[in-house]
């Protein structure tokens, strides 16, 4: 039986929700600045090392109620549809185009469609580290001592 890191399990809950929002920024400001999906990505993926490290499989398995490959399959979805979409208007694939939305709350919203291609690659490179954890993580109830 493993004992759990009382520094280490209050270090994971307490870095680990502002290292998402940092991710998120990372996602939002890439194709603009230095960042992007997979940047942001591998923070995300960073996170749930440490919560792995803190908690151990089960940590990581209670941090979605989605299966990993999903979330990979979103992604690989996501990415490709936006390179699809650019050759199904006729432009070249991943050609970027600006979006300009009015929403009522936010007010003028604009973007590129470089932006959906990089949430595309966000959400493979988390699932991707999520499956990594699952395939090769170990699972603290399998020792018996």
């Amino acid at each position: 039986m493993t004992r759990r890191n009382v520094i280490l399990d209050l270090a994971a809950q307490v870095i680990f929700y502002p290292v998402l929002v940092g991710a998120v920024y990372l996602l939002f400001a890439g194709h603009n600045q230095p960042g992007g999906g997979f940047v942001g990505g591998l923070v995300v993926g960073t996170a749930i090392t440490l919560r792995y490290l803190a908690g151990g499989l089960a940590e990581v398995r209670g941090l979605t109620r989605v299966r990993p490959w999903t979330i990979l399959g979103l992604g690989l979805l996501v990415a490709a549809g936006t390179a699809a979409a650019s050759l199904v208007t006729g432009h070249e694939a991943l050609e970027s185009a600006v979006i300009d939305v009015d929403i009522a709350v936010i007010g003028h919203v604009e973007t590129t469609t470089a932006l959906f291609f990089d949430i595309g690659v966000f959400l493979l490179v988390v699932g991707l580290v999520l499956m990594m954890f699952e395939a090769f993580g170990h699972d603290s109830q399998d020792d018996v001592t």
